[in-house]
């Protein structure tokens, strides 16, 4: 996990979300867990599945579908970084083929014993 000894700039806080994204997209979920002080991986693939493929299907998708086949996750992107008033928590919007999905990821900066990490992500719909 990344640790800074002083409080992050926002650009290398988005870097470090950055990386999380990109390992997760390739399906090296352990080391993107080893990124951020994560909360539940499968919780977070799961609503990224429901707010872009399961979104777009006609039909009911069988239980567990989205953990069969994770060539969708090479369909994902980030999209705008927002930042709260704080500067200590933001969100990341995704987007399936282009479009901006309903899911968000939600981050935030916060002190631990060595400096700051980043935590999350929580998914906002």
């Amino acid at each position: 996990m990344k640790i800074w000894t002083e409080p992050p700039a926002k650009t290398d806080v988005e870097a470090v979300v950055r990386r999380y994204f990109g390992l997760l997209r390739d399906g090296k979920t352990p080391e993107a867990e080893q990124l951020v002080e994560h909360t539940s991986v499968k919780h977070v693939l799961k609503s990224l599945w429901s707010g872009s493929v399961g979104a777009s299907l006609d039909t009911e998708p069988a239980a567990g579908e989205w953990e069969r086949d994770l060539s969708w996750l090479r369909e994902l992107a980030l999209g705008n970084f927002a930042w709260g008033d704080s500067g200590s928590n933001f969100y990341v919007e995704i987007t399936f083929r282009e479009q901006t999905i309903e899911v968000a990821l939600g981050f935030w900066v916060k002190p631990v014993d060595d400096g700051w990490v980043v935590s999350g992500p929580s998914t906002l719909w």
